[in-house]
């Protein structure tokens, strides 16, 4: 599958004279930077340069081994036989139990392979978010963070009902490297503790904290969500929250029945799932392509409708409060519809989001490849996440799917 990604990609590079360009400025600007290769490192910082980019492909963090990276996309992909080759593959029954058996392995591999990719191409909070005319990128991602915070009532202090007050406490479910944690930390003063299955996310994340001067506020662990009791003791959170994360859950009653008993009773649990709108048709091709396309494209064992979430969220133990897409009005004269963002825009800090930008990117990580500045593997990686993001378009497009669905429930 991802071979077969890579071979279009040189097909489209020998009709696209701009790509050749890009992949040969890629060239020189690998070849000039190979001799300094020990002294590169990630820069939390900076994701804008080239240079970044560079950084972030060939930093000494990861906890895989460069010759690993070829063989963990081999076995994910495994989990995936017959996407985007042959429609309806991944829907079946088989295909679907298989993923949910081994999604730790899925979601494990999935982001040691493209957590890199991520940051580098869209910041440290892996997230979409309802967006305005007059709202820059990174103010609508921040916003959609500051909305849970805002619902959840999260604050610097909670009175203890001894007359004194004590830190209030949050839980970030999948917390990946940590960019949202650390910005509602900010906003709020709140304390996080957030739960990722990646090693490397935990270890980066961590390593942002301290950086960032928010380490007595934020602190990332390493753990299945499917078991949120086994890293944390009962009660021991006063709100919970999730961003575009259990999504990846085989079985969301076992993800919020565990984020329930580490709630205080009467706590507050919110997010937004990745779910398929009740636009989809399961007897439409091209919607059953996309949504395959968005399954292999993002660790997901199944999309599901938003009926199936709240459904999963009742049988949990909470009082589901609200619950709405997020996405809902983004056609609307004064918004940017969410999916927009993939196709960027012309500009120094938009362009490598544009569809040119990416290839240019994939020809950028194949030349490091090739080189062996980046590990093995990394060109199928940026393949699959640009066959990925048509997807994602295409499904906002349509209107059958959304990233941003909306809820909040209480615990009973």
């Amino acid at each position: 599958m991802a071979q077969q990604l890579v071979n279009n990609a040189v097909k489209y590079t020998e009709k696209n004279p701009a790509i050749v360009g890009g992949g040969a400025l890629a060239t020189c600007l690998a070849t000039l930077f190979l001799v300094k290769k020990a002294e590169m490192k990630r820069n939390s910082h900076d994701y804008d340069s080239g240079m970044a980019g560079m950084n972030i492909l060939n930093n000494t963090d990861h906890t895989l081994k460069a010759d690993e990276f070829k063989t963990s996309i081999k076995d994910y992909e495994s989990m995936f036989g017959g996407a985007r080759s042959d429609i309806g593959a991944i829907t079946n029954e088989e295909s679907v139990e298989g993923r949910k058996e081994r999604y730790g392995a899925m979601i494990d591999h999935f982001y040691n392979l493209v957590t890199d990719f991520y940051e580098w191409g869209w910041g440290q909070s892996f997230h979409f978010g309802p967006r305005f005319e007059d709202e820059t990128f990174d103010e609508s991602i921040k916003r959609a963070e500051y909305y849970l915070c805002s619902r959840l009532g999260m604050q610097q202090y909670v009175f203890d009902g001894k007359g004194g007050k004590r830190p209030m406490k949050a839980l970030d479910v999948g917390c990946g490297v940590g960019g949202p944690m650390r910005n509602m930390a900010v906003f709020s003063k709140c304390q996080i503790e957030g739960i990722t299955i990646n090693e490397y996310q935990v270890k980066i994340g961590n390593k942002y904290n301290k950086e960032h001067g928010l380490q007595d506020f934020c602190l990332l662990k390493q753990g299945d969500f499917q078991n949120v009791p086994k890293v944390w003791p009962k009660e021991y959170f006063d709100v919970a929250y999730e961003i575009e994360a259990t999504c990846h859950s085989p079985n969301r009653v076992d993800t919020f029945s565990g984020i329930a008993a580490v709630l205080k009773k009467g706590g507050l649990f919110a997010g937004y799932e990745w779910i398929m709108r009740d636009e989809y048709d399961p007897k439409n091709t091209d919607h059953v392509r996309i949504k395959e396309g968005i399954e292999v494209g993002n660790a997901l064992p199944t999309l599901v409708n938003y009926r199936h979430v709240i459904e999963c969220m009742e049988k949990s133990g909470f009082e589901v409060l609200d619950h709405f897409d997020a996405n809902e009005g983004c056609d609307a004269i004064n918004e940017i519809p969410w999916y927009e963002t993939l196709n960027g825009k012309m500009s120094l800090s938009g362009f490598r989001m544009t569809h040119l930008g990416r290839w240019c990117t994939h020809v950028m990580v194949w030349t490091l490849e090739t080189l062996m500045i980046a590990p093995a593997g990394s060109t199928d990686v940026s393949a699959l996440l640009n066959a990925t993001a048509i997807d994602l378009c295409d499904g906002g497009n349509l209107k059958i799917f959304t990233p941003s669905y909306f809820f909040i429930g209480k615990k009973k």
